[in-house]
């Protein structure tokens, strides 16, 4: 599925699948302050409430700024507190610099793919 919200004007899509109950969102264009909440909102399910296991596949965001920092952080708090995880997979060398940068890569496990994350 494909979630669409703000996509058009935004840039950003997002797709969700799920693999063996964990859920694992394809990101792909730039996430900045504006469409921050549209990243926000596909991090929730469908009911609103947090997944408990989340892999974000980042292979395809070519531009992150403080504003993804800050829902991601969000979204791993949300969902350690459910006792589940979130796991970043397949960032591109800028936006990894990104999380290295801030040390998010050393709180939210990061994975060069998505099936190293899902396994990790």
């Amino acid at each position: 599925m494909t979630d669409t919200h703000g996509a058009a004007r935004s840039g950003l899509s997002i797709d969700h699948t799920a693999v063996d109950g964990i859920r694992v969102l394809t990101v792909r264009g730039e996430i900045d302050h504006d469409v921050k909440d549209v990243l926000s909102k596909a991090l929730l399910s469908d009911d609103g409430v947090t997944a408990p296991r989340t892999v974000v596949d980042l292979s395809g965001v070519t531009f992150m700024d403080s504003s993804g920092i800050n829902v991601l952080v969000a979204a791993h708090q949300r969902m350690s507190g459910a006792q589940g995880w979130l796991r970043l997979a397949g960032a591109q060398a800028s936006v990894l610099r990104v999380l290295e940068l801030v040390g998010l890569d050393q709180v939210i496990g990061s994975h060069s793919t998505v099936e190293q994350a899902l396994t990790a």
